[in-house]
């Protein structure tokens, strides 16, 4: 009965940095059923998993705990150590990162007039940021999941959380498919980035500028095409090939960005298609239009 309870049993450490969601990303998964804890002293993160795994209570099956950057720089450094007896008792769990760029985390802590946790009277926000990008690199290169919320709202940060974070088989990884603009910036937390932008682009049709990747004339155009086709099944090749390899080295999540430069026409069609494929083929494959949002 025991084994049983463990193997339902699932972690999920939620941290990253003031400003980038966190808060809301735990809210999410309490409102999902998890039980939340937040700010929780990293070194009594094996304590806990001691407790969660020895127990047969259903409410501690789905645990999140949210560790930032407001505990000792030697406990956030030990996060060997502090994964261990996760890893020891088999509890399966998971790390997601949430991250912003530096103007956008300012622009935030300005609008709400928060102070941020690592601020001084010797230490600007500014600096602050850049002490708690250095303190949390063990955690962010340890994680299973990055997020970006640079170009995310409060509601969009919900979705994320929901879709990428729901439950799927033990072992099957969750795809995102993310169309983009350039001109916007490159996703940063992307594992692949393929570039649309050598394709055919519907902006220069006066009659198919207003339109998106999703709108029929859109997808008759793109769809039509020789060499876009050409695109999407190489990408899909690629994948079809790679993602059985990464699901085998233990990698629960991938994100496929694709952009053009404006992130309205080729990415937006291309997504679609991509997420299409691999749902008719059994995966769990998500879609979001970062510029379309």
């Amino acid at each position: 009965m025991a084994a049983q309870n463990q193997q339902q049993m699932k972690l999920i450490i939620i941290t990253g940095f003031s400003g980038s969601g966190k808060s809301v990303a735990l809210h999410t998964l309490e409102d999902r059923g998890y039980y939340c804890i937040d700010n929780l002293p990293a070194f009594l993160l094996p304590a806990l998993a001691e407790e969660i795994a020895s127990r047969q209570e259903a409410r501690f099956f789905r645990t999140a705990v949210g560790i930032d950057a407001r505990n000792p720089s030697e406990d956030l450094r030990s996060i060997d150590f502090l994964l261990s007896p996760l890893k020891e008792r088999q509890l399966e769990y998971e790390i997601v990162f949430l991250e912003a760029q530096d103007d956008t985390l300012i622009k935030r802590f300005s609008e709400t007039r928060r102070k941020h946790p690592l601020t001084t009277d010797d230490r600007s926000l500014a600096e602050a940021i850049t002490l708690e990008r250095e303190l949390l690199k063990p955690f962010q290169s340890a994680a299973d999941l990055c997020l970006d919320t640079t170009h995310t709202t409060v509601h969009q940060l919900r979705q994320i959380i929901s879709e990428r974070l729901g439950e799927r088989p033990k072992g099957a990884m969750s795809l995102l498919f993310l169309s983009f603009g350039f001109k916007h910036g490159v996703p940063r937390d992307a594992d692949y980035v393929f570039d649309a932008r050598v394709l055919p682009n519907p902006h220069w049709d006066p009659a198919l500028r207003p339109l998106t990747g999703r709108d029929r004339a859109v997808v008759e155009f793109l769809g039509g095409n020789e060499r876009v086709r050409r695109f999407r099944e190489e990408i899909i090749h690629f994948l079809d090939e790679w993602i059985g390899h990464f699901e085998g080295d233990g990698r629960n999540y991938l994100t496929v960005a694709i952009g053009c430069t404006g992130g309205q026409h080729r990415s937006v069609y291309l997504a679609e298609q991509m997420a299409s494929h691999f749902r008719e083929h059994g995966r769990a494959a998500l879609v979001r239009h970062r510029e379309l949002s």
